[in-house]
């Protein structure tokens, strides 16, 4: 690394060293075992386990502290589903054929919450039992993918005991029985397959309807035990020590929370306190969640996840009811975040999730966004779930966020299959707070053993947020002797800002639709302006532009200093 910054009066500073796969990963005897334990859910044993007793009725009926989508339940009462940019006619939901986010809101009965929000009970009740006959004629009696999934599974027991006045206000006692039935049979399901869902999120909620099936079925109490116990494993797992996820996804963190707070609605309903790990892990991702919002309130972009709405994040905070912040300072989960003025900046400082949890992930170390108050001005491409596969995959390159790229490749390779492989293990992270400016300097060693070259950055952000000024170094280190290289900066610029380039091919004035103008400078390589895209809230691909500085780095390295400057 280059020199520290020096020390002064005032300056408050710290320093971490973040390496990649800290915590175990998944052994292969473990997923071999988890496999075949799979494999065993469709034989007939299985199938005997699931038989027994089902309740009467509930307990109890939490209520759901998330707000739904009004313009997604009004196309259910049009006898469409909306999800993830599909709209699918009811006659059509057992064809398949639509995307894996299309599928989990059906699957997990997320719908009901949109249901809810559009009309009152009467109104939605007919919908909701239409869907739910729909659904237990199709996969009730059989255990199959994605249907039977632990983790949908998990959901679709929250939802459904938050909603049985939807689903279960019929005369019909034989459709009535069916559907209690199945609820049952799922919640047998979940006391042995939850274990086997995906570390992580997908392993949290198969755990959360063990949980919520404990509770709200008469003599529940060892089912309950045993979901909190396996919560308890499942999160220790699954969320580092600061409260984020070990997938590193803001929209994940953000699935989190709300999964939590709706958890807590079913503990509250009985009267009874969350599990100990269950109570920390509220107190933890709320303020976590906080700090991946820009100035709009929305998500930052990272590893394949949109500006999920200001309004749905507010929501889930407000539902969480969780007092502390945010936690910008979040070195496991490995986003850090700078507020001056109002000015904000994340900046991914950590290498992609661990192997176990790459698919999807992206090799988005070092980069950044920024945001002038609520106008989004340097941003990442993004991605949503709902894209083209070749789309999905170029947006979770390198040059699809505001990063250096050396020699047109991944700090971190991206494999065929959607796994991560070689590139970025260690990164190096000092964060100085001065009654001038905050600072983060941070260094990758993505591109060592590829080109004999690290990778660092430093950003020093202006107290009172009119200047972020930054700086681009690719310096030798290693075994591998460095030779020339091309690099390139890309700075991607939210889809509303105009770029000017200054007639010495050195700057670019950038004028957004609304807010103030800033000014880009460097001092070394070509300036160019290129085509870019940017992912919205909705998951809908936005025409852009991207500021590029290219250049040639020679066997010695070279620093590429460069800055942006709100017009005064």
């Amino acid at each position: 690394m280059a020199d520290e910054p020096e020390e002064g009066a005032g300056e408050e500073k710290s320093n971490r060293r973040h390496r990649a796969g800290r915590r175990a990963g998944i052994s292969l005897t473990e997923t071999l075992g988890r496999g075949l334990k799979r494999l065993s859910f469709r034989t007939p044993v299985h199938s005997l386990r699931l038989r027994g007793r089902y309740p009467l009725q509930l307990l109890d009926v939490p209520a759901d502290p998330i707000p739904g989508s009004v313009r997604a339940g009004r196309a259910l009462l049009d006898g469409k589903m909306h999800a993830a940019g599909e709209t699918i006619p009811f006659e059509a939901l057992d064809r398949g054929g639509f995307s894996p986010a299309f599928s989990d809101y059906w699957q997990s009965f997320a719908w009901l919450r949109d249901l809810a929000a559009s009309v009152e009970r009467r109104g939605a009740a007919p919908v909701a039992e239409q869907l739910m006959r729909q659904w237990l004629a199709a996969h009730a009696r059989s255990v199959s993918e994605p249907a039977w999934r632990p983790d949908l599974w998990g959901r679709r027991i929250l939802f459904w005991t938050a909603y049985a006045p939807f689903l279960l206000d019929t005369r019909d006692a034989e459709y009535r029985k069916e559907a209690l039935n199945a609820l049952a049979r799922g919640a047998r399901h979940l006391d042995t397959a939850a274990d086997t869902a995906p570390q992580g999120l997908p392993r949290v909620t198969a755990w959360a309807g063990v949980i919520t099936a404990g509770l709200l079925f008469p003599g529940g109490d060892l089912r309950a035990a045993h979901g909190e116990a396996g919560m308890t494993r499942a999160l220790a797992l699954a969320v580092h020590g600061d409260g984020g996820l070990i997938s590193r996804s803001p929209t994940e963190q953000l699935a989190l929370v709300e999964l939590l707070a709706q958890l807590r609605g079913v503990y509250e309903v009985r009267a009874r306190p969350p599990a100990g790990a269950i109570a920390l892990a509220l107190n933890q991702a709320a303020p976590v969640l906080a700090s991946a919002t820009l100035g709009d309130g929305a998500l930052s972009s990272w590893q394949g996840g949109g500006p999920a709405s200001a309004a749905r994040v507010a929501a889930a905070l407000a539902a969480i009811n969780v007092r502390g912040g945010s936690r910008d300072d979040a070195r496991d989960w490995g986003y850090q975040r700078l507020v001056c003025g109002d000015t904000r900046l994340i900046v991914d400082a950590a290498p992609p999730p661990a192997a176990a949890l790459s698919r999807g992930a992206c090799a988005s170390t070092l980069a950044f966004e920024l945001a002038d108050g609520p106008h989004r001005l340097v941003v990442n491409c993004g991605g949503s779930a709902g894209l083209p596969a070749e789309l999905v995959r170029g947006l979770r390159t390198t040059a699809a966020h505001s990063t250096l790229v050396l020699a047109e490749t991944n700090s971190t390779a991206l494999h065929q299959d959607g796994t991560m492989g070689r590139g970025v293990t260690e990164v190096e992270l000092v964060r100085v707070e001065t009654p001038e400016a905050r600072r983060i300097e941070a260094t990758h060693d993505g591109y060592v053993k590829r080109f004999g070259f690290s990778h660092r950055r430093r950003l020093s952000l202006a107290a009172d947020g009119r200047s972020l000024e930054g700086e681009d170094r690719v310096a030798p280190v290693g075994r591998k002797k460095a030779v020339t290289t091309p690099l390139a900066i890309w700075f991607h610029l939210a889809p509303d800002i105009e770029a000017v380039p200054t007639t010495d091919g050195q700057g670019a004035l950038l004028r957004p639709a609304e807010g103030t103008g800033w000014q880009f400078r460097t001092r070394v390589g070509v300036l160019t302006v290129e085509d870019s895209l940017w992912v919205d809230g909705a998951g809908r691909p936005r025409a852009s532009k991207a500021l590029v500085v290219a250049l040639e780095a020679p066997e010695v390295g070279v620093t590429i200093p460069w800055s942006f400057r709100r017009v005064r």
